[in-house]
C-alpha cells in the first residue's frame, strides 16, 4: 500500500435526506461546517442530501414530489452573479 496517498480527515459521517428526514451515519471526508448529535450521544458532522435510497422513485417504486423550484433559486443565487469571460 502507497503512503501518504489517503486523506488524513476520514471519519464517522451524518448524513440526512432533506426530504424525509432520514439519517445515517458513514465513513466520509466530506467537509461540513454544521455538526448534529447522533443516537449515540456523540456530535458528528452533518451532510444534508436532497434525495438518498429512502426518497428515490427507483428504490420506493413510489414517484415522489421534488422541489426543483427550490433548487434552481439555490443555483440562480450561487452562479447567478457570475459574468461570463
Amino acid at each position: 500500500m502507497r503512503k501518504d496517498i489517503h486523506p488524513e480527515n476520514y471519519r464517522l459521517v451524518v448524513f440526512k435526506d432533506m426530504s424525509n428526514e432520514y439519517s445515517f451515519v458513514c465513513n466520509s471526508c466530506a467537509e461540513s461546517t454544521e455538526t448534529v448529535e447522533w443516537e449515540d450521544g456523540k456530535e458528528y458532522p452533518l451532510i444534508k442530501l436532497d434525495i438518498s435510497y429512502k426518497s428515490h422513485p427507483f428504490f420506493t417504486g413510489i414517484v415522489q414530489f421534488v422541489d426543483t423550484a427550490g433548487r434552481i433559486d439555490k443555483f440562480k443565487n450561487r452562479y447567478g452573479a457570475r459574468k461570463k469571460a
